[in-house]
């Protein structure tokens, strides 16, 4: 075996794959380079390789998606593959038995190979072309490349010139290698996922919930590809995220990620893994904009929790009503793991202000619901619902933090596909989940999502609009039982003590093609504490409706009801309504000045009414 010389030449080190082949003693425990990183030349060698030596070899690697270990050479006895993650290659193998999958966070592989409960005996290891000083880059996967290195006994370079100098903890003295190879195979490119209509709803959804600064977990997938487009209007994003795609490329590209506002590397965006196109590859080439650490960096929570405002998006397949959520299996969740998940959603438990995101289609391709009443039975299952905050889907955003499980399969119900909707009610009620009158409208699919605007106001108080939502029942209580009796008593011309569950939910059960109902909502992303409602309800005969608001009073003042009344007016004439009226009583001065701002009102007092009369044309 050569001995590591600092002063050596590179190019003295260079042998041919059937010499390094002639190194592999039968038993040993060989480290692949990961993913992007598979070092393609000496792995396709060592499997079709038919040399006695070659017998009851241990491979271990992260992350399998190369081709090189194929199915069938898997069913043979000369070799046996241990993986973290069950990826393209492995996840009908590990099915079968054919392949050992070691359930570990991700954080915590460098302590196997420290500690020996992993030995390596070899290192591959795919590197960039080294430069004039002797150093080389360990380009796309940085992950436990170096501590492999430092554990073999042998360790073997393949020297790519496709493969990029990338910095951060990349950079390693030839030196430290025994033998290098020249690849003779270019590095593994992936193509971007394919785009879809659906999913472009849902990105939007996911988008509209971000806010300017916050640090994002990307991953890889059909969302990611569209969440990158809508997020391009965004300011000072940050990225720590373990995979680097050519949609995060193209987002950076854009100006939207400035990386200012991190905490821990800051300026640059932070990542282990780049997968993606020959065009990411030449990006990431020396660019100082993107940073490669160890996974015992970017996929610790601890680490990551040090950014505020850390978003963990992730792509689910099925949810169900309490909150739990199984993830993608299969070639095209090559890194939908739950290790990886569960590492980027606990880090934004830790973060301030930090939140998870979940993304999914209301229904697969097959038409069927992707929202059910229970997903236990399912493989990749993320059984923390705790720890899940936010689903979106392409109808909507469902708030699940510090709900009870009734308030969940209402939020989640909401935005399951329309004609799904009735039969989850159905069975919530069955599971005693949902209260056993609570109501149904079959027009709900009519639910206007586009009306979803923010505006900030005088003091700088920035409020969300929507229209309102079953799910808002509880919120709506609160903002009631908030109210003093003076405004009670303007709002309901009675003194009204009690909100019980049975008016409430037939309060903020909608048909909009009578009703138009918007909220005014503060704080949390998707959901919010609701300070304000305002409505119209149509007359029965003519196309005149009738109009009424009600402010927190601990925002009163601010203009909020003006604005509300704006949109209002909008609304309505969009729906062929030719005017408002209202009914106000005479010592209610501050929605008189309200209406009187807003336009013509003709007035007509009565008994101490004000009866109102507010013409769109006049």
């Amino acid at each position: 075996m050569a001995n590591k010389k600092a002063n050596q030449r590179w190019e003295d080190a260079v042998v041919t794959p059937d010499f390094v082949m002639d190194k592999i003693r039968p038993g040993m425990s060989i480290f692949l380079g990961t993913g992007p990183a598979e070092p393609r030349t000496l792995v396709k060698k060592l499997i079709s390789s038919d040399s006695y030596n070659l017998q009851d070899l241990q491979l271990i690697q992260l992350v399998s998606v190369g081709d090189a270990i194929s199915q069938k050479e898997l069913t043979y006895q000369r070799y046996r593959l241990k993986t973290f993650f069950s990826g393209w290659i492995a996840d009908e193998a590990i099915t079968a038995g054919r392949v050992d999958l070691i359930p570990s966070r991700f954080d915590n592989i460098p302590r196997l190979f420290e500690s020996g409960i992993l030995p390596i005996d070899v290192a591959f290891i795919q590197i960039a072309k080294p430069n004039e000083a002797g150093y080389s880059s360990l380009g796309v996967a940085v992950d436990v490349a170096r501590l492999a290195m430092e554990k073999a006994s042998l360790v073997v370079g393949e020297i790519n010139a496709d493969v990029p100098r990338t910095f951060g903890d990349t950079f390693v003295p030839i030196s430290e290698f025994d033998y290098l190879v020249n690849a003779t195979e270019p590095p593994i490119y992936f193509d971007p996922w394919p785009m879809d209509p659906t999913f472009d709803k849902v990105a939007q959804n996911v988008a509209n919930i971000i806010e300017d600064g916050s640090c994002i977990a990307f991953s890889i997938g059909t969302l990611f590809e569209h969440l990158s487009l809508h997020l391009r209007k965004k300011r000072d994003l940050g990225i720590h995220t373990p995979f680097f795609s050519d949609n995060v490329m193209h987002l950076v590209k854009s100006g939207a990620v400035s990386n200012r506002r991190k905490e821990i590397y800051r300026g640059q965006s932070v990542t282990s893994y780049a997968y993606g196109s020959p065009e990411l590859m030449k990006w990431l080439d020396r660019n100082p904009l993107v940073e490669f650490q160890g996974i015992d960096k970017v996929f610790n929570p601890l680490e990551i929790g040090k950014n505020k405002n850390f978003v963990a998006v992730s792509q689910a397949r099925k949810v169900d009503l309490a909150g739990r959520v199984t993830l993608h299996v299969g070639r095209r969740g090559v890194v939908a793991g739950l290790a990886q998940a569960t590492a980027v959603v606990n880090g934004a438990s830790i973060s301030r202000g930090g939140y998870t995101v979940f993304g999914l289609p209301s229904r697969n391709i097959k038409g069927e619901s992707n929202i059910l009443m229970n997903v236990e039975h399912l493989p990749n299952l993320m059984n923390i619902p705790e720890s899940v905050n936010l689903i979106v889907t392409e109808y909507g955003v469902a708030n699940l933090s510090g709900r009870t499980l009734r308030e969940r399969a209402q939020a989640l119900i909401e935005i399951a596909h329309p004609e799904d909707r009735k039969m989850l009610i159905e069975e919530a009620k069955k599971a005693k989940i949902l209260y056993q009158d609570q109501i149904f409208l079959e027009t709900t699919h009519l639910y206007p999502s586009e009306i979803t605007t923010r505006h900030t106001f005088k003091n700088g108080l920035q409020v969300r609009f929507r229209c309102i939502k079953p799910s808002d029942e509880e919120e709506m209580r609160h903002l009631f039982y908030r109210f003093s009796n003076e405004a009670v008593y303007y709002r309901y011309f009675t003194s009204i003590k009690t909100m019980p569950h049975t008016k409430m939910q037939e309060y903020v059960n909608v048909d909009y093609n009578q009703v138009m109902s918007i909220v005014g909502l503060i704080y949390e992303p998707g959901q919010g504490t609701i300070i304000a409602e305002a409505r119209y309800v149509r007359e029965p005969r003519r196309p005149w409706a009738d109009v009424a608001f009600i402010v927190d009073e601990k925002f009163n003042g601010l203009g909020i009801a003006s604005y509300m009344y704006q949109m209002l007016i909008r609304l309505g004439k969009e729906r062929g309504l030719q005017g408002f009226t209202a009914d106000v009583l005479s010592s209610n001065q501050g929605m008189m000045k309200v209406f009187e701002k807003g336009g013509l009102v003709k007035a007509k007092l009565e008994y101490g009414v004000y009866k109102l009369t507010m013409p769109f044309d006049d």
